[in-house]
């Protein structure tokens, strides 16, 4: 799942809302989702539609991070990184936040429905349902493979993107939602590696607590290794070129780097550069996607 780092406690009522939706995470998340959009169709894409299915999918990713916030109130007040959210600390009620989520969740169904087409809402709103309840209630209590299991949910945007558009999820859509899902484990365990003190106090069995921190290096790198693999089907599929493929190697190469190093040189330095660059990967990954799609090597 697309995590986020620790951020300072909201001052106004309007920042306390907005902070539920998770800014950080949503935006990479729209971003995916925008790329897929884009590679969805050989000419530019209708820019009414493009407009619509972001706002769509932004609010209903952020009603799912609400949801989020209210399940696991008590949980982020055990940790440091989340114990300033205005649900840890008791400032908005479930109610309040409940009716905020319904109200940005419906606004963004209703757009996704008449705006742009049933397929992306309903796709949407599963996923909704993935993060919010399947993940959040089930599996990430549940497991230490939590990650692992519920990465599809945050891996669907391209596949909205995708959706928005073409009114279909070809097999070309799913590549790129597979190469989110290969890159949520690695991405999502450097975090919980500098953070283990905070999963420690949270209860939740995380890697790092649940198996130590020699086992969860060892499965970063190991995905790390697979998400390299991954990420050169597009261009064995045709679907890009030359740019992609240069691409993803050099920036795979940066990952496997960070990934060896988490690996056998671990320290929480190592750790927050690891997950720092494998937000800018994912960026980087998916703008060379575009840039290859309208520029043909």
């Amino acid at each position: 799942m697309m995590t986020q780092t620790a951020i300072p406690k909201p001052t106004s009522r309007v920042a306390q809302y907005l902070a539920l939706t998770k800014p950080r995470v949503t935006q990479l998340a729209v971003f995916c989702a925008v790329i897929g959009m884009f590679l969805a169709t050989d000419e530019l894409p209708p820019w009414r539609t493009v407009l619509a299915a972001t706002a769509g999918i932004w609010l209903l990713a952020g009603a799912a991070f609400a949801v989020n916030c209210i399940l696991e109130a008590k949980i982020d007040a055990r940790m440091a990184r989340t114990a300033r959210r205005a649900t840890a600390m008791g400032e908005l009620t479930n109610t309040q936040t409940i009716a905020f989520s319904a109200l940005i969740g419906g606004a963004g169904m209703w757009i996704l429905y008449f705006l742009v087409n049933p397929l992306t809402m309903w796709l949407t709103f599963v996923t909704f349902v993935g993060y919010a309840v399947i993940y959040t209630m089930i599996l990430k209590p549940a497991t230490p493979q939590n990650i692992v299991i519920g990465g599809l949910s945050g891996a669907m945007p391209p596949a909205l993107g995708w959706a928005a558009i073409a009114n279909d999820v070809p097999m070309e859509a799913w590549l790129l939602v597979l190469i989110i899902f290969v890159w949520t484990p690695p991405h999502f365990w450097a975090l919980a590696m500098y953070r283990r003190d905070d999963y420690a106090r949270s209860g939740l069995p995380m890697l790092p607590v649940t198996h130590g921190m020699n086992f969860t290096g060892f499965h970063v790198w190991l995905y790390s290794i697979m998400l390299a693999a991954t990420t050169l089907l597009p261009f064995i599929v045709k679907m890009s070129g030359l740019i992609y493929l240069i691409s993803a190697i050099v920036l795979n190469a940066v990952f496997l780097w960070h990934g060896w190093r988490v690996y056998r040189h671990y320290s929480d330095q190592v750790g927050r550069k690891a997950f720092a660059w494998s937000i800018m990967y994912l960026s980087l990954l998916f703008a060379a996607l575009l840039v290859d799609h309208y520029i043909k090597l």
